[in-house]
């Protein structure tokens, strides 16, 4: 008889205190819980890392080699589990040649389309790839774009060549080639190059006709500025020194290849139509509108080609991306719009009681965009599937068949099952979720007067139309909008000109070794703690030398090459995972070793540790919420939430000046609770003369605002307008102030 439950005894991963539940297949269940309550450790790491590690056991070793890794969660017993899909929040990422048709398979479906229909006929789908050199531009190999010089940076028009107004690497005074310049006696050496006429300046930059008609013409081998820049730093085939890729971010700028106009693809490529379109004129339409011309296709022999096409094109519609295109460089997609991405390959799925795990699904949703979500989970879920979902968003949980809490609170706190129900027995559980869904911060009538005005000029990048728009200083302002209304675009616009502080969702880190203990730069000063009580020198205490264990290095596991089949990790029997020699674990500070030290939280660290300089540096950490953080733990393991805190955290430890800052949804991965933390957070850069702007869906956030600018009215080409800015105690008339009212 098959189980109808997922059924799990004596969970340990993490924090996870022995928990015992059972969570019925085929339904809708959301997890919810405090920031580091545990919620992931139960769904991610515990019954997503079990099944994983099952399936994965059913194919032969070499093919388990290529497989994603998962590790076996400590627990007493899992049953009941089925495949698992797991979409979580990283970015899709990826390099200059991935884009949202190459990563959801329909560019390979419309490359198809051309080569069999196309006129005139240009030949194979390859031919159509820009990541083939039979389809891809030469002039640029199918990036769409090129380096050029940003040769308005070479020169500062203030100096003299003497003073080093060449400020190029190597051409200034003393520079390596400076002589071949001022020493040649064609150039004024001691005048101001703004004094210099305009062919003297375009000689000395661009050398050839300019420098022919100089009444002193330089020697006939002369090289101008611009074209020795170019052979030294981009016409080479060298591996680039980190000093050289410095200078060429720089000193050159992109631009649209001049050949392809950006399409990416070779003449004959780009002159092959269908329906009176040619693929780079496809790939620039909204996916709404290319859905819609797709479907005009008649043409019998295409007809499966085009049926695919269409339905993948019609899930995106589906789950809200329709005013994505094509052509849109995945490296521009936020969190959300990552992950949704990646569910459009299992919309169109005939497969039945598989088990799909999502981590906060509507990261990056306007609350009018959530509708779009939930149809996925729930067709989802009644094509015979069984949907975790781990969220903070009320109207996920309003619809879900089943809620699980895990609490009562964070880190070394939580850990327990504190709920299991109905969203309506929820409201009445008396657990941090219940209590913060019943509380309703209110809109901000009285705000911070701004003290002038951040001006951002004709923005218009991507759907902004030649937008200025003026941005209060010293106070909090929130974009907000429809997802695709424009306001990752502005806030880009706002960096670019100028020069804001970009705290976002990007990892910390992607070394497994760094932790907090490395990024708040405390390994030192805990080592001379330890040094001053015990009175043996401080490399003692590292357990990267002379503190190391003999046998693990340092590691606390053994690693162990089994050729095709995975190598093995386990802990090293001598020290039993510590990492450290048994002598230096003798030594204690208020009765813990310095293996303790990692395993404490950063809460328990400023109360425990004697040390002021370990207690400064962490405290900005613990403000921000993250004091249920180990020391120990790696930066690799945390949140796009968690990172983003950090960062919060580092800035208010370093910065003095007045900076503008601007904030990528910092609400994710945020309980409803825990927000009125970062809330005192922004308030408290703000009252220290800062000027923070940012993007958030987030009802409390927007509420709390001293200024929204409601950008609108829909996504896409539909967007990039201000439908209003001002105080949010008068926003109307547009879906954020329905959703306020709702909400």
């Amino acid at each position: 008889m098959q189980t109808r439950t997922i059924r799990i005894r004596g969970a340990r991963t993490n924090n996870l205190k022995s928990v015992d539940v059972d969570i019925p297949r085929g339904r809708l269940v959301v997890f919810a819980g405090v920031s580091g309550s545990g919620k992931s450790s139960l769904v991610f790491d515990t019954i997503a890392a079990e099944a994983g590690h099952q399936l994965n056991e059913t194919f032969p070793p070499f093919t388990r080699n290529r497989l994603p890794k998962w590790h076996r969660p400590e627990a007493d017993e899992i049953t009941g589990l089925s495949p698992v899909v797991v979409i979580d929040q990283r970015r899709i990422g990826g390099n200059a040649r991935s884009t949202v048709g190459t990563i959801t398979d329909t560019w390979a479906y419309l490359r198809l389309l051309f080569s069999r229909i196309g006129s005139p006929h240009v030949g194979e789908s390859n031919h159509f790839s820009f990541n083939d050199p039979a389809g891809m531009c030469p002039a640029c190999s199918g990036l769409g774009e090129v380096v050029v010089s940003a040769v308005d940076r070479f020169l500062d028009l203030d100096k003299s060549l003497a003073e080093g107004a060449i400020v190029l690497p190597g051409f200034g005074n003393g520079g390596y080639w400076y002589s071949l310049y001022a020493g040649i006696g064609s150039f004024d050496a001691d005048t101001p190059l703004r004094d210099w006429t305009e062919e003297e300046r375009a000689a000395l930059l661009h050398g050839g006709e300019h420098a022919a008609r100089l009444s002193t013409r330089p020697p006939a081998d002369y090289e101008g500025i611009v074209r020795r820049f170019e052979r030294i730093y981009l016409h080479t085939s060298d591996d680039l020194s980190d000093r050289k890729q410095e200078t060429i971010a720089r000193f050159t700028r992109s631009e649209t290849c001049h050949d392809c106009r950006g399409d990416r693809l070779n003449e004959a490529s780009r002159s092959a139509t269908v329906l009176g379109h040619t693929i780079g004129e496809m790939a620039r339409m909204e996916i709404t509108e290319l859905a819609g011309l797709v479907g005009r296709v008649s043409d019998p022999a295409v007809a499966p080609v085009t049926a695919a096409l269409r339905d993948r094109l019609a899930a995106m519609v589906t789950i809200g991306l329709g005013y994505l295109h094509l052509g849109r460089a995945t490296t521009s997609l936020s969190g959300g719009e990552s992950q949704r991405i990646k569910t459009v390959k299992h919309l169109g799925s005939s497969l039945i009681e598989m088990l799909y795990v999502f981590d906060e699904p509507t990261v990056g949703l306007h609350p009018h965009d959530i509708k779009s979500m939930i149809t996925l989970l729930r067709q989802l879920r009644d094509q015979g599937n069984t949907i975790l979902v781990v969220e903070h968003d009320p109207a996920v949980m309003a619809i879900a068949d089943h809620i699980v809490e895990i609490g009562p609170d964070a880190g070394a706190d939580g850990g327990e099952l504190v709920f299991q129900g109905t969203f309506d027995e929820l409201r009445t559980a008396r657990t941090a979720t219940s209590t913060a869904l019943a509380t309703q911060p209110p809109i901000t009538t009285e705000p911070r007067a701004a003290t002038g005005a951040i001006t951002v000029v004709d923005a218009t990048r991507n759907n902004l139309r030649n937008l200025t728009v003026d941005i209060p200083a010293e106070v909090l302002t929130v974009l907000t909008g429809v997802a695709g209304s424009g306001k990752s675009s502005l806030a880009s616009e706002l960096v670019t000109q100028r020069g804001a502080v970009v705290i976002d969702q990007r990892p910390v880190s992607t070394n497994r070794r760094s932790t907090p203990i490395t990024y708040s730069a405390i390994a030192a000063p805990i080592r001379r703690l330890f040094a001053k009580h015990s009175g043996m020198p401080a490399g003692f205490f590292s357990a990267n030398s002379d503190g190391a264990c003999p046998d693990c290095k340092g590691l606390g596991v053994i690693y162990t090459d089994l050729a095709f089949m995975d190598g093995q990790e386990t802990v090293c029997e001598t020290c039993q995972g510590r990492r450290f020699a048994a002598e230096v674990l003798r030594h204690r500070v208020n009765g813990l070793s310095i293996a303790d030290v990692g395993d404490l939280t950063i809460s328990d660290a400023i109360r425990l540790l004697p040390d002021r300089t370990i207690r400064t540096a962490l405290r900005h950490l613990d403000q921000v919420g993250l004091g249920y953080l180990r020391l120990g733990q790696p930066l690799t393991t945390l949140s796009g939430g968690e990172c983003q805190r950090v960062k919060i955290a580092k800035e208010l430890r370093d910065t003095a000046e007045p900076t503008l800052y601007v904030l990528d949804e910092p609400t994710t991965g945020l309980h409803l609770r825990d927000i009125a933390t970062l809330l005192r957070i922004l308030d408290q850069l703000v009252d220290q003369g800062h000027t923070v702007v940012v993007i958030e869906h987030n009802l409390d956030v927007i509420r709390h605002a001293d200024w929204v600018i409601d950008l609108g009215p829909g996504p896409g080409r539909h967007g990039g307008q201000i439908l209003y800015q001002g105080p949010v105690a008068h926003l109307d008339s547009t879906v954020t102030a329905d959703a306020l009212r709702a909400g």
